[in-house]
């Protein structure tokens, strides 16, 4: 792989024959003195709010060619050919004239991380507001040399087009000298029924290279003298380097440099076979003195509520006068899990000249920009992250770290391009996992079958410790002199961390939520797809069957007794009659009906699911038949990316749901491989996934990545409680589990 073009922001602008449109709000504030003070100015949309300069986002070029900019990084949700769809609707220019540039620090907005399925809301909404703009100020140009009223004028296909037939195309358009203009709050957006592509499964740009074996990965990359990094991590948490004696390693046959700092431990070698030998040979050599630390597996719930916790009561509705005359309670569980990813993590860094180029899959480039300039004391702007594909994850893996580790040895390395990949076992004992989680519910009924009162408590970690600072990075936390991993904050509602979706979005008389923040944490953890509404979801749409079970209703039925969201509803009644449900109904011998219900964060995407499970009484081995699930992600910009996110929640929660849980002794983790760690194999597939769309057009993007996992998990574990009459509340739902349930 060639490496990639790296331009900066300068070059950009210096370049000739291109419009860079930009604006500034500061004129928003040149008020008259003496008018009366105004009401404070509409606050731009989406990613426009923090980033109002119109250069950020569009660059188009004297031949016609059109740049999106996008500070979010592509993970294999589609976006990067959603972008590229809007932005050729709002600016009536043909699809093919454009092209996205994702996250990197030297040429796109700093949009933070990619995470909380924000990418649509936010920088799709910047990208679609900013390109209704360009084509407002394309057409005023135009209406100026021609001498004819804006509105006279049409434009189509890259162009500005006169009543006469008279083509002005963007390219001749932008050569000439156009006003800087103040940014507008309110864009004049297309009619949704005008679109042409917003709104068709156009083919994702991202795809054809990864079915092809061409070039689409970081892992990919290959660049000029490059010489290849292994990391010899320590054995477990805590473990520290008392002897290694290099001096073997250092005359193999290859090995450029073997690299210690403290108990940072590398090797560098011209080949990548060469360096992997190195790195079993210095793993031998080296002596780690272990500390006992970690929790018993086999009593983790209780660990984990015993712990010390901040308490707050995250939500409360009182009503006296309605009282619950059957109770219900019920506790659920989560274990760690991985994000499983299919590549383990990689990273190719260079230094030269006192800057520090950084080639990663982080899903932030600029906080892990941050991270690695504390790290190698180096000034940010020195340091130039780029964001390329990595294959695999959701969330934050081993990605940061991998920059980390070979930044700090490219560092060491002036002038050499260095690759650090991860092995598995490393990937799988020292990323950061979802964390484990325990909820605890209790309900009442009233006289006439409805949810009375309602009581849900959730213990868990932080949901994300991602970079930002260096101390978040494994290679800066091994240093000899190392930097203290930061303090576990909580992720503040309404968004949520491990109280993601623990607010019901059901109406109930009665509620009260609380959150026990744990701040320590035994296991290392960050953020895994979806956060904490993965178990939150989980385990009230699990509990909502139980009562349903209790009041002798019907699931759908009884959901939408409690649901007064009209959209939630909808989605509801949609997954239901895709799926055939009735009430009353029973599944053939050996299998059962789930159904679940969600809106992610109670204020993205929603998504419900219906499944039918089949479960073998003799082995315990559940299987995931079909699946009917519907989404209401507002307006739809691509139908078929939008299906690939639900078909991907529903397997890779299945997953999850099924089979994985992080496990470890006293001093190490055990799960480092895919015998110990299983994931859903391919003879496990469920034999048909569909999933119906209620599109909202002209509605705002409501984000989707993540609405899927919890009411695909909830919908499995009904349908299994279903199939066996027996209820299973912590998972994952093994064979084993459900094996002994059975026998019991």
């Amino acid at each position: 792989m060639n490496a990639p073009v790296i331009l900066d922001r300068r070059r950009v602008l210096m370049g000739g024959g291109a419009l860079i449109v930009s604006f500034s709000l500061t004129a928003a504030f040149a008020q008259d003195q003496a008018a009366p003070v105004a009401t404070p100015a509409p606050k731009p949309p989406g990613s426009l709010a923090t980033t109002p300069y119109l250069d950020s986002w569009i660059r188009i070029d004297a031949d016609g060619s059109i740049t999106v900019f996008t500070g979010k990084a592509e993970l294999g949700q589609g976006f990067k050919t959603a972008f590229q769809q809007i932005a050729a609707e709002e600016l009536d220019a043909p699809f093919a004239s454009l092209k996205v540039v994702t996250a990197d620090t030297q040429l796109t907005a700093n949009e933070g991380y990619t995470s909380g399925s924000h990418s649509m809301q936010d920088s799709g909404t910047a990208i679609q507001n900013v390109a209704a703009q360009v084509r407002g100020l394309l057409i005023a140009e135009a209406a100026k040399r021609l001498e004819l009223p804006a509105e006279n004028l049409r434009t189509e296909d890259g162009a500005v087009i006169s009543p006469n037939g008279r083509r002005l195309s963007y390219g001749e358009l932008v050569a000439a000298d156009m006003l800087h203009v103040q940014a507008q709050a309110n864009s004049r957006l297309k009619d949704p029924s005008t679109f042409k592509v917003m709104g068709q499964a156009v083919p994702r740009v991202d795809i054809p290279a990864k079915v092809t074996g061409g070039a689409a990965y970081v892992q990919d990359i290959r660049l000029p003298g490059m010489v290849h990094a292994r990391i010899v991590r320590p054995p477990g948490y805590g473990a520290e380097l008392i002897d290694c004696d290099t001096s073997t390693i250092e005359k193999m046959p290859g090995v450029v440099k073997v690299l210690r700092d403290g108990n940072f431990l590398a090797v560098v070698a011209g080949k990548e076979f060469l360096a992997v030998k190195a790195m079993n040979a210095l793993a031998a050599a080296a002596k780690w003195k272990e500390t006992a630390r970690l929790p018993k597996q086999d009593d983790l719930a209780n660990v984990l509520t015993k712990l010390p916790s901040q308490d707050s009561t995250i939500f409360e509705r009182s009503n006296p006068a309605v009282v619950g005359r059957k109770t219900i309670e019920a506790s659920y569980t989560r274990p760690y899990q991985s994000h499983g990813s299919i590549g383990p993590s990689c990273a190719v860094a260079q230094f030269t000249d006192g800057a520090m180029t950084v080639w990663t899959h982080t899903q932030g480039v600029y906080p892990d920009r941050q991270g690695i300039a504390q790290m190698l004391k180096m000034p940010p702007a020195s340091v130039h992250l780029i964001h390329v594909e990595g294959s695999g994850c959701y969330g934050h893996n081993g990605a940061d770290d991998a920059a980390a580790d070979a930044a700090l040895i490219a560092h060491a390395m002036p002038g050499v391009p260095v690759r650090v990949q991860w092995m598995r076992e490393q990937e799988h004992a020292w990323e950061p996992y979802g964390p484990a989680m325990v909820t605890k519910l209790k309900a009442s009924l009233d006289e006439n079958g409805k949810i009375a009162d309602w009581n849900f408590e959730v213990w868990s970690n932080t949901h994300s410790m991602r970079p930002g600072g260096a101390g978040c990075m494994l290679a800066a936390q091994h240093m000899a002199q190392p930097f203290a991993v930061p303090a576990a904050k909580p992720i503040p509602l309404p968004e949520g961390g491990g109280d993601r979706n623990a607010i019901p979005i059901y109406t109930f008389p009665n509620a009260h939520v609380v959150h026990h923040f744990i701040p320590e944490m035994p296991l290392r953890i960050s953020a895994m797809r979806a956060l904490g509404a993965y178990h939150n979801v989980f385990s009230i749409e699990s509990f909502m069957d139980e009562l349903a079970v209790a009041a002798g209703a019907d699931p759908v039925e009884f959901r939408l007794r409690h649901l007064d969201d009209q959209r939630g509803r909808e989605v509801i009644e949609k997954a239901a009659l895709g799926f055939g449900w009735r009430k009353g109904q029973k599944a053939p011998s050996d299998r059962g009906f789930g159904f679940a219900f969600a809106r992610y964060k109670n204020l993205a995407a929603y998504c419900a699911v219906a499944s039918e499970v089949e479960v073998n009484r003799e082995t315990g081995r559940p299987r995931l038949v079909r699946a009917v699930a519907a989404v209401d992600s507002g307006q739809v910009v691509n139908p078929d990316g939008l299906i690939n996110q639900i078909e991907g929640a529903i397997v890779q929660s299945m997953s999850w749901t099924l089979y994985e849980s992080v496990t470890f002794d006293d001093t190490r983790i055990t799960s480092i491989d895919w015998q110990t760690y299983p994931i859903l194999r391919f003879d496990a597939v469920p034999d048909s996934i569909d999933v119906q769309i209620i599109n909202r057009p002209g509605q705002p993007f409501l984000g989707s990545g993540e609405t899927g996992q919890g009411p695909a998990a909830a919908s499995i574990a009904n349908a299994i409680a279903d199939a066996t009459g027996k209820r299973l509340r912590n998972l994952p739902l093994t064979r084993k589990r459900i094996k002994d349930a059975i026998d019991a």
